[in-house]
């Protein structure tokens, strides 16, 4: 069994544009958020805002997540982007032996804004951050190093220069034309909403040099900027790990 290329990221971090860079290599089987429709609405759903009446889908548990994701690894180099929360469960130290980890991290400010305009109603536990921080925590304890860090604005600025330390830092080969891609349907990362959290991705043809932009958080909700300062912290202690270009 190869050992699993995990990117444990935050929602609104661009990390699926980075999953698509990573499906554009063609040199491994990607997983787009493996995990989430699980936490969300599989048979043993643990999102904290669950009703009655939320959709829920025969037959997927977090372990056919699991064994589907360990089928793939099997049989070849295996990569997965996912959110560290949906799994918080399962972090045993054989669980997370099974990966090689790594970390996409943003400035709260921008993903909580982000996480707002697209559903008012989010609560802390869907943002990911203090998850990160713990889960990055844990694995520099177990691993006796920390695991590799992009910044979601570095990334935006040196895209190249960023994901060549992020191939050096996880040990696969840097391919530079795995960074462009023709606009179009994402239906390989559509399993939520019909894919609307993703128009970006989808009019986008590649991974660009974009200028760095920052977001004002006096401007948000009183419950936004809570959450902001709360998960603050968090996103500085990961973020003093980041790799440079």
């Amino acid at each position: 069994m190869h050992t699993i290329l995990a990117l444990w990221a935050t929602p609104r971090s661009t990390s699926t544009a980075f999953e698509w860079m990573m499906r554009m290599r063609g040199d491994m089987t990607c997983f787009h958020e493996p995990f989430g429709e699980a936490w969300y609405q599989g048979e043993d759903a643990r999102w904290p805002r669950i009703k009655p009446d939320t959709p829920r889908t025969q037959g997927l548990t977090f372990d056919s997540v699991w064994q589907e994701l360990k089928s793939a690894a099997a049989r070849g180099p295996t990569f997965s982007k996912d959110f560290p929360h949906y799994i918080e469960h399962l972090w045993s130290d054989e669980f997370l032996g099974h990966f090689n980890h790594s970390f996409l991290i943003r400035d709260p400010a921008k993903v909580a804004t982000s996480m707002y305009k697209h559903w008012p109603d989010f609560v802390l536990k869907e943002i990911a951050i203090v998850e990160q921080r713990a889960l990055f925590d844990r694995l520099t304890d177990m691993l006796g190093h920390t695991p590799p860090v992009i910044d979601s604005d570095d990334l935006l600025e040196n895209p190249h220069a960023i994901v060549e330390a992020y191939c050096n830092a996880v040990g696969i080969p840097y391919i530079e034309s795995a960074l462009s891609w023709d606009p179009g349907a994402r239906d390989e990362v559509s399993w939520y909403d019909g894919g609307s959290w993703h128009a970006n991705l989808r009019d986008s043809d590649g991974l660009k040099a974009q200028p760095r932009r920052y977001i004002d958080i006096s401007e948000a909700p009183d419950r936004v900027r809570e959450i902001y300062d709360t998960v603050l912290p968090h996103y500085q202690h990961l973020h003093q790990h980041r790799l440079s270009a």
